[in-house]
């Protein structure tokens, strides 16, 4: 009669415990499966972003250019001078920006992103 109980609270507490990792696994799943699509819904958002700002950039350019020609009365110094923005532009990022100016700008955005404190477990 004894060990019947003491089984029957052994197997009580064991399918408890499964129970409970169970219950754990599928939270972490969620937990998961949210950070995905939060994750992928902002990607989606940047990148929609990033080709309308593209695409206005584009279309500035081509208005700048155009803007110029009529100005000097060309029908091409104006995207040559536009052209030869960017190619000084495109000199100074590569000769006189210094990666530790982006570097201190990606510490500042990317931190606390991997590895941040789970606010659920803080005491404070």
């Amino acid at each position: 009669m004894m060990n019947d109980e003491k089984g029957s609270k052994t197997d009580s507490m064991v399918g408890n415990l499964m129970g409970y990792i169970d219950t754990r696994i599928d939270l972490i799943k969620l937990d998961v499966q949210m950070k995905l699509k939060s994750g992928f819904v902002g990607l989606l958002h940047a990148i929609m972003l990033g080709f309308a700002a593209f695409m206005a950039l584009i279309f500035l350019n081509i208005f700048i250019g155009l803007l110029l020609n009529d100005l000097l009365d060309s029908h091409f110094w104006g995207f040559g001078i536009v052209t030869l923005f960017y190619i000084i532009l495109l000199v100074i990022f590569f000769m006189g920006i210094d990666k530790k100016a982006f570097q201190g700008i990606a510490d500042k955005t990317f931190d606390n992103t991997v590895y941040k404190q789970d606010k659920r477990n803080d005491p404070l």
